[in-house]
C-alpha cells in the first residue's frame, strides 16, 4: 500500500452516477449486436471469451446493487486512492465468478436489462455517504461509483480490442473519472513533485521524489492520451512498448515510469 496520503480529488456525484449508467448503456448496445461467433472469440484476458468479458461488465453495476441491498457495514471506509492497489489479489476469485455468471446467463441482453433496471431503481434514493460492503472492504457509495467508471472504461477498452470494428464509445465523464483516479493513484504510489504527468484533457499530476519544480517548464514530463494512460496503468500496455510506438512522450531523467506501472490489474 502506498505510504503517503494526499488529499483526494473530489468528484461530482451526480455526474458520476450519470456516467456509470451512460457507459453501461454504451456497452449494452454493442453487446446486443454481437454474433455467437464473436462472443465465442478470445477476449485477450487470460482464458476469457468475449462472452465472459461481456458478462463481467454487468458485475460492475451489480456490485453496487448488492451493496445497497445488504445491511450497511460499520466501517471504516476504504479510501478511494487505496482502491486501485487492492484489486490484484482478488483476480482468481473474480475469474471463477465470471465463468459461473456467463454459463448461467445464456441471454446476455436479458442480463444487461435486469442489471441496469436494478441499479437504476436503487441508485436515486441512496445517499453518497452510505457505506457499502465491497469485495475489498467498505466504501462510500460515492467513492464506489468512481471505481465503477474504472471497471467500465477499462473493460470497454478490452472489448474494443477483442472485437475489431466494435468501437464501443466512451462516455466523456466516465473516461475523465477513470483517467483522474488512475493518475492520482500514480501520485499516491510515487509521492513527490519532480515529474509532471499530463493526460490531456483530463488530468495533470506531479509525482516521483526528487528536486521540486517551481517555475517554467518542468524538467521531467510525461504526456499521453487517456486510453493509452489507462492501458499503461492497468497493465494492458507496457511502458517500453508505448514509448516505442510513440504513444507516450517522456523527457527528463525522472520521466521513466516503467518501474511504477502497472498500478492495478
Amino acid at each position: 500500500m502506498p505510504p503517503a496520503r494526499k488529499r483526494a480529488r473530489t468528484y461530482d456525484s451526480a455526474k458520476t452516477r450519470a456516467a456509470v449508467l451512460a457507459q453501461f448503456g454504451n456497452v449494452r448496445a454493442a453487446v446486443r449486436d454481437l454474433t455467437p461467433e464473436r462472443l465465442a472469440g478470445p477476449a485477450g484476458l487470460g482464458h476469457w471469451t468475449v462472452r465472459e468479458l461481456a458478462a463481467h461488465l454487468t458485475m460492475a453495476l451489480e456490485a453496487v446493487s448488492r451493496g445497497l441491498d445488504a445491511d450497511e457495514p460499520a466501517g471504516p471506509a476504504l479510501a478511494l486512492l487505496d482502491w486501485p492497489f487492492t484489486t490484484a489479489p482478488r483476480a482468481a476469485e473474480v475469474d471463477g465468478e465470471v465463468r459461473a455468471l456467463a454459463a448461467a446467463e445464456p441471454d446476455l441482453d436479458a442480463l444487461y436489462a435486469r442489471t441496469e433496471a436494478r441499479f437504476a431503481e436503487r441508485l436515486p434514493t441512496a445517499p453518497d455517504g452510505r457505506l457499502l460492503v465491497t469485495r475489498v472492504g467498505a466504501m462510500t457509495l460515492a467513492d464506489h461509483l468512481v471505481t465503477r467508471t474504472v471497471e467500465l472504461v477499462v473493460h470497454t477498452a478490452d472489448l474494443n480490442a477483442a472485437v475489431p470494428g466494435l468501437d464501443v464509445p466512451y462516455d466523456r465523464q466516465a473516461l475523465a473519472a477513470c483517467t483522474r483516479l488512475l493518475a492520482d493513484a500514480l501520485a499516491e504510489k510515487a509521492p513527490g513533485a519532480s515529474t509532471e504527468v499530463r493526460v490531456p484533457p483530463y488530468a495533470v499530476v506531479q509525482c516521483v521524489a526528487g528536486p521540486r519544480h517551481t517555475r517554467g517548464t518542468p524538467p521531467n514530463v510525461v504526456e499521453t492520451d487517456p486510453l493509452t494512460w489507462i492501458r499503461l496503468a492497468t497493465g494492458r500496455t507496457r511502458w517500453r512498448a508505448a514509448l516505442d510506438e510513440a504513444k507516450v512522450s517522456a523527457s527528463g531523467e525522472r520521466a521513466d515510469l516503467g518501474g511504477l506501472l502497472p498500478l492495478m490489474r
